[in-house]
Formats: structure tokens, sequence, C-alpha cells
């Protein structure tokens, strides 16, 4: 009997040492406190125009995303994040400002386009008090080094402001530029305190592998018209926004959606070379890595294609994860979030406590509660005017309700996430009063970005209807 429940015990012991091991061995699993992280490095990843829902994370059937799947195992996943604008200028620098784009003030491409003068849009022309991550962090001791695609992320719209080296690439370049810059620019400056963005056009429509399309996702053989490539698809997207909802059958459908997948599937593994590297340079051990993407993109969901247009989730529904030396938490978390809260929650790991200009100038809120299990219900406000062509606003509400308000046009859009996440089914005649509140609170935010009542007038007198890109 004493030798049974001797051998019992030393099972049980056994049993717990392979407990510990293993959670030794997947890092700690702790409560997240403000300041955990101070001194840590960062590392900003954006993979441009990733729709949410093709990622295996976030349910996608086919394996695209293995290694993005990996660090959303091993940190937090916030499951419902919405992004503040559907297109790369406005929707990257609510990243970095925690500013909805009408505050920021980069909107469009240009702020001034006549016959006669055509002006890129400039934060610091713009928003000239407007303060940047990048800069905050170089005030706190950071080196800091941006690697980019260029186009929208261009340092012509102010994105280098605080970076020490910013790298643009070819213009819609890939991370296969962006990746190797940012390594050796890690290998001269990994003994200091660092903050990189490192970012690509890898899976954007204007982007084609550098060695072609293997089609290994087109399955079955495709019969139809299209040849895929940037050019068609910029020829389709310019069709959608000059006539309006365009023809493609579903087979085209499913074989535009093969070529995106394969692109996803191919950054990904450009992103897994870059983690082998930094693991190699022993960096992984004390860096946040914050990855995400700044807006999605539209395969024929409303009958377009591409992004910028619209405020259907396709497009603003974005992947975000938070991974976190030393820390590993396994979360998936459900609360809506938003862009603009990215900002405050990494200041608050890195324990910088932001001057009062900062913490009057960010619109966003740590999410530090929702990574300790507490529930948080944030409202999400989104913006597009996207080259003139469109203007749209919309309030998505923590419970799944979501207004869609067209300035130019009057058109209302109303929509139950819950029961029709492909917004789908117009409620706007159906549920008169739900419109009616949801249209007083988008509006009464509105005039919070400091227009007058006559917010839609103010806007329209802007509208100019250019062809140019």
């Amino acid at each position: 009997m004493i030798k049974l429940k001797n051998v019992f015990l030393l099972s049980i012991f056994l049993s717990l040492s392979i407990c510990i091991s293993l959670l030794w061995a997947a890092g700690e699993n702790k409560e997240v406190k403000p300041g955990d992280y101070a001194g840590c490095n960062v590392i900003f990843i954006s993979f441009d125009a990733l729709q949410a829902s093709h990622t295996g994370c976030l349910g996608y059937f086919r394996k695209t995303t293995p290694t993005i799947d990996r660090f959303a195992r091993e940190g937090f996943l916030f499951k419902h994040a919405i992004s503040q604008a559907s297109w790369t200028v406005p929707a990257t620098m609510s990243y970095f400002t925690s500013l909805y784009p009408s505050q920021h003030k980069l909107i469009n491409k240009y702020s001034t386009y006549t016959n006669e003068e055509k002006t890129l849009s400039n934060l610091k022309k713009l928003s000239p008090g407007v303060i940047t991550l990048a800069e905050i962090l170089k005030e706190n001791g950071y080196v800091t080094g941006g690697f980019t695609g260029d186009a929208g992320v261009g340092a012509a719209f102010g994105f280098g402001q605080g970076f020490d080296a910013y790298f643009e690439g070819p213009k819609f370049g890939g991370m296969d530029k962006s990746i190797p810059a940012a390594l050796e620019w890690l290998k001269k400056n990994s003994q200091n305190k660092f903050f990189v963005f490192l970012h690509g056009y890898d899976v954007h429509g204007q982007y084609d592998p550098p060695g072609g399309y293997t089609r290994e996702f087109v399955d079955p053989p495709y019969s139809g018209r299209l040849k895929g490539g940037k050019e068609e698809e910029a020829a389709i997207r310019e069709e959608g926004l000059e006539k309006g909802p365009v023809s493609l059958t579903e087979e085209d459908v499913r074989f535009w959606r093969a070529l995106y997948d394969e692109k996803i599937k191919d950054v990904d593994a450009r992103f897994a070379g870059f983690v082998n590297e930094l693991e190699h340079m022993g960096l992984l051990k004390n860096t946040i890595i914050v990855l995400f993407s700044d807006h999605g993109t539209e395969f024929y969901e409303h009958k377009h294609f591409d992004h910028g247009f619209s405020l259907y989730d396709e497009l603003i529904h974005v992947p975000l994860i938070f991974w976190l030396p030393y820390t590993k938490a396994g979360l998936a978390i459900e609360d809506q979030v938003r862009a603009i809260d990215v900002m405050p929650t990494l200041l608050d790991l890195l324990g910088i406590k932001a001057s009062d200009k900062v913490n009057k100038q960010m619109q966003g809120t740590s999410l530090l509660p929702c990574m300790t299990g507490r529930r948080m219900e944030l409202t999400a406000f989104s913006e597009t005017d996207y080259r003139f062509y469109s203007y749209k606003r919309a309030i998505q509400t923590p419970e799944g309700l979501k207004f869609i308000y067209s300035l130019d046009t009057g058109i209302k859009e109303l929509y139950n996430l819950n029961n029709d996440p492909h917004e789908l089914n117009n409620l706007i005649d159906k549920d008169k009063r739900t419109a009616y509140e949801l249209e007083q609170k988008l509006f009464v935010w509105l005039t919070s970005m400091g227009y007058g009542e006559d917010y839609p007038r103010q806007i329209l007198k802007q509208v100019l209807k250019i062809k140019e890109y």
C-alpha cells in the first residue's frame, strides 16, 4: 500500500514537473500591468491591405498565415479590431497619432487639388502640433527606423516624422525589399533600445510577386477572361470608381482570391525569415511585436474591387496582435477595439508617461484592461474621402450594430453584424429608430471633429471628381 502511494505521489510529481517545464519553456503567463515592459524594443509590422478574414488565426480555411498564427497563439489576438479608414494614408496615420483622419487631416492624398495647384497632404503642414509615436519613443531614448514600401506611407506625407532612418524602397514595394534594409539597420543599432516600423505592400493589388504567380491555389483551373496582375486589378478598381459596381463571375472572383492568398502565403514566409533573424540576433527576448494591417481589401463582396471606396468590414476589420516578450498569453479577445487604441496601449506597456499635450491628443484608450480579462465597450468610428470619389462615415457599436452615412449622396445604411456579418441586408427602412439613434451619435462625433452642424455641406465643398491617382 505504501509502495503504491509512493508510486502515485511520484507520478504526480513527474506530471507537475513536466507541466512546469512546458510553461517555463513557453514563457511566463502573467497578468499584464502598466510598465511591465519598460525598456523593451518595439517592432511595428504592417501587412498592407491584409483582409482579416483571410488569416488562419481568424478562421480562414487555407493555411495562408502560419507565422502570423504562431504570434496570435502566443500573444494577444484582437478578433474585432476596426481601422479608422479603409485606405493607407489616413489609416496608417491614425495608428501613429491615435487621431481620427479628420483630426490629423490626412484624409486624402492631396490637401489642394486644382488645375493650378496640386499639393500632397503632409502632417507637419496640416497639423503642425501633432506628435507621432515615433517622436515620443525617440524622446524616450529609442533609436527609430522605418522600412516601408513607399506610396501611401511615404515620408512626403509625414510618415518619416520622428525616425532617425526612413527607407521607402520602390513604390508599392514589398517586404522582400524592406526586410533586408531593416535587418541591416538592426545589426548596427541592436545594442540600443529601438523602434522599428516594418511595412510592405506584398498583398496589395499594386504588387505582383517578383517571380510571377505560381497559381498554387487556383483550383479548379481558371478558364475565364482575366489574367491577374496589378494592371488588371487597377483597371477593375477604376471601373468601379467611375461607373459603379463591376460585373464579375463567381469563377473570376475565386481566381482573384486564389492569387491574393498566394501573396499572403508569400509574405508570411518572408515574415518567418525575419523572425528567424531576430531569434538569431537574440532580440525576441526583449522586443514587443505589434502585427496589424492598415485596412483590408474588397474582392467583390459589394461589387467593387480594391479598397478606399467604402467602409464595409472587408475593408475596416483588420488583424491586430500584440506579442510580448517573456509572456505567452495565448488570449483571443472578443471585445471590439480600434486602431487609435494601439498607441496608448503601447505607451502603457512601456510605462512611458505621455505629456499633457499627447494625452489630450490621443483619442484612443489603453487596451490593457481587456488584455487582463476585463470587458471593454468601445464604439468605433471610421472615415473615407477616397480620392474625392467617396465621402463616407461609419459608426460601429460594441453590440455589433453599424451605421454608414454617405455624405455626398445622402445614402444611409444600417446593419446588424451579429446575424448579417457580410453586410448584405440593409435595415435602414426596417429599423428606423435604431438608424436614427446611430445617426445622431455619428453626427455628435462629426461635430466633435471640429465641424459645425452643416458638416456634410462643408465636406461637399471640397468634393472634386478627379480621375488621377
